[in-house]
């Protein structure tokens, strides 16, 4: 399970150390993708391959399905760790979640999410105010 936020730097090759405790659970491989919020998502294979699955089973006659799966599919791409940790994030995804050089790396359960360090403040500060309101619209769901 990923928890916890840690800041880390994409130094000048575009690579990003990601943290110790998350490579135990990922391994030598994963898979970096769009994610949502602005913000790049990063899937042990294992979880990637049933999110792809779910995502396969959405119905192609409906057109945000398809969006959605297109915007999750083909963003995706293999990434492999060097020696020291690191990944290659790919310009497209650096454009699309606006990272600079300082970024957050947080844990969110089955995945590792990554966001410009500006970002993620400016999101997390307007959940925080929401926070209790957004509980008891979880209560609905059984939360």
């Amino acid at each position: 399970m990923f928890i916890g936020e840690y800041l880390y730097s994409i130094d000048e090759k575009k690579r990003l150390a990601i943290p110790p405790k998350f490579r135990v659970i990922l391994g030598k491989k994963a898979v970096i993708t769009r994610g949502l919020d602005q913000c790049l998502f990063l899937y042990p294979i294992k979880e990637w391959q049933i999110l792809a699955e779910k995502l396969s089973k959405l119905p192609l006659s409906q057109a945000d399905a398809r969006g959605f799966v297109r915007v999750m599919l083909t963003g995706a791409m293999d990434v492999n760790f060097d020696n020291l940790g690191r990944i290659l994030v790919p310009d497209y995804l650096k454009q699309y979640a606006f990272l600079k050089k300082k970024v957050v790396i947080t844990g969110v359960y089955n995945r590792i999410e990554i966001w410009d360090e500006k970002k993620w403040q400016e999101y997390k500060e307007k959940t925080e105010k929401a926070v209790g309101d957004i509980a008891e619209r979880l209560k609905e769901l059984g939360v």
